[in-house]
């Protein structure tokens, strides 16, 4: 199955930033900073934890108490549009991800699965408490181990996705205070949040892995890798003209390196524009490194912020990139995918997915994930594959039916991609009809489902670097692989938005109204009848009467 080869990691510096920037060809800007330290200590074998150094405390203690092999968890803001953008870095899905391998020693795996939610929920202030049976699931064949080990065994597997989850300045505040030096210093001093959640784009992560401290692998460590992407759009930055800097991104300059990090960096891709014709970079740097990333190999330039002249006489550094000409054109991803719901009514319906194969001659397959929610029945004996109009049979099919409030659909296939093609994946489903105390605030509003997960091993253009034990680049080395001649990739769809059969919630507010409204008016009117007291009141005399009194009044007359 095309999932990811596990490979070593070397030894490699205990703190490391960096911040890679892409100009893209539609006069977006993007950006990606990635954040590693290393714990080295190994907990699994029965070691005592009690010095964290860098590492933070609130994470070692989490993996530490729940027997936590691996953990990874991402909040994402918007959808990665990879036709306009291209292949990210790291990809994550709408809302909120996580995925947790657990060490084979854990007995109750769903219990433990329950309690290290609510604590992350804590942690990073989100809804993960919301994550639940009902949206979770085992996977069969996806979602291999991304650090050392060989642990086949799925039983230990858990994944769940809130696609609803909103992400904002909450969520960002407690992943920032992870780093070493928090906001304070180094690359971490530009992530402003007015800034960041001001794009079209928006990204962070957490990943936590056990990787090697040497070549021979004698001894482990434990790799914390946080992540944050953000695209930054030329029209709703307000700017009138295709010029990005530093400030005008982030509203600040970078003035100094972490001084716990060993090596700080910035990366600004100029792949696309070696000879400067169609931007300027500025200020100009003599450092240039290539790395081989996503099956091609790119060029940067690099900004070494460890070295003081690096900031100049000003020490600040704002790098300015200006486009020269709007010319050029981004290569299409060799593979990418949609999915949308087709059908009319509030009955049935069928979801669509699409998975493009650009490459001009060779085909691949790819592994696909879907989690369906229970309320959207699923009739599997619809299910099709088709490829350039003629059916293409799965070699793997894993599918575990839902239960009604209980767990949602699992289903994994792995299917094989011919050349510059569009494979399409139909099933039809029923919608289900809830019980009223299970409809959201704003039932009208639809009903997310999680965006499908494609796995594969994709050929690439170059040779890919299989020399684990050379240092490279945090971008560059998250997905390590043995093979020269293919890289991993793993990308997602657009989440569904579904409508249900939903009763119309006004009828109970029109009935409240119209009985309070007969109360009032019957027993209101029977109640003033009943506690009322009449009196008999003398007419009142005449006008004439009454001013003959008041004369025989000032006459000390009586009245009449």
């Amino acid at each position: 199955m095309p999932d990811l080869p596990r490979c070593r990691q070397p030894s490699s510096p205990s703190d490391v930033e960096e911040l890679v920037i892409r100009p893209l060809h539609s006069g977006d800007i993007y950006a990606s900073f990635q954040f590693r330290t290393l714990w080295e200590t190994d907990f699994m074998k029965g070691n005592k934890v009690s010095h964290y150094r860098l590492f933070p405390k609130s994470l070692g203690q989490v993996i530490s108490k729940f027997s936590v092999r691996e953990l990874h968890i991402s909040f994402t803001q918007g959808y990665w549009r990879t036709m306009q953008w291209g292949q990210p870095f790291l990809p994550s899905p709408p809302g909120a991800e996580l995925w947790v391998w657990f060490q084979d020693t854990v007995t109750d795996v769903d219990g433990m699965w329950k309690e290290l939610t609510n604590v992350l929920s804590g942690i990073f202030c989100a809804s993960l408490n919301f994550i639940d049976s009902t949206n979770t699931v085992q996977p069969s064949a996806s979602f291999k181990p991304l650090g050392i080990g060989n642990v086949t065994d799925h039983r230990f597997l858990r994944y769940a996705t809130l696609p609803r989850e909103i992400v904002c300045t909450e969520n960002l505040t407690p992943w920032k205070k992870l780093l070493p030096c928090g906001s304070k210093a180094g690359l971490a001093i530009l992530l402003k949040s007015e800034k960041l959640f001001h794009s079209s784009f928006h990204s962070q992560a957490v990943h936590i892995r056990p990787v090697c401290q040497d070549q021979d692998c004698k001894t482990t460590s434990w790799e914390l890798r946080q992540t944050l992407n953000v695209i930054f759009d030329l029209h709703t930055s307000g700017q009138g003209k295709r010029e990005w800097s530093l400030f005008k991104m982030f509203s600040r300059t970078l003035t100094e390196a972490c001084p716990l990090a060993s090596s700080s960096k910035v990366y600004i891709d100029i792949t696309d524009d070696p000879q400067g014709d169609q931007f300027e970079l500025t200020p100009a740097t003599p450092l240039l490194s290539q790395a081989v990333v996503m099956g091609d190999r790119r060029t940067f330039s690099v900004y070494d912020l460890t070295q003081q002249i690096t900031f100049g006489t000003m020490r600040s550094l704002n790098l300015l990139i200006r486009w020269k000409s709007s010319e050029g054109h981004m290569l299409r991803p060799l593979l990418h995918a949609e999915r949308y719901v087709a059908g009319y009514g509030l009955q049935t319906g069928e979801i669509h997915t699409l998975m493009y194969n650009n490459h001009p001659y060779r085909s691949f397959p790819v592994l696909l994930l879907d989690s369906v929610p229970w309320y959207l029945r699923l009739y599997i004996h619809t299910l099709t594959v088709t490829s350039k109009g003629k059916e293409n049979t799965p070699s793997y099919i894993h599918y575990q039916p839902s239960k009604d409030r209980v767990r949602p659909h699992l289903l994994e296939m792995l299917v094989q991609l011919p050349p510059n093609s569009v494979t399409e994946v139909t099933v039809q489903f029923e919608r289900a009809l809830l019980k009223w105390t299970e409809y959201t605030p704003d039932p009208n509003h639809g009903f997310y489902v999680g965006s499908s997960v494609i796995s594969s091993l994709v050929p690439s253009i170059v040779a890919m670097d299989t020399n684990s034990s050379q240092e490279r680049p945090l971008f560059s080395n998250f997905f390590p692989c043995k093979e020269e001649s293919s890289y991993f990739v793993r990308i997602y769809t657009e989440p569904l938005l579904v409508n249900l059969p939903t009763p119309d919630f006004s009828m109970p507010y029109n009935v409240i109204c119209l009985t309070c409204t007969v109360v009032a008016v019957g027993y209101g009117s029977l109640y003033n009848l009943l506690t009322r007291s009449f009196q008999i009141e003398e007419p009142s005399p005449g006008l004439a009467k009454r001013i003959a009194n008041i004369i025989r009044k000032m006459r000390g007359v009586p009245p009449l």
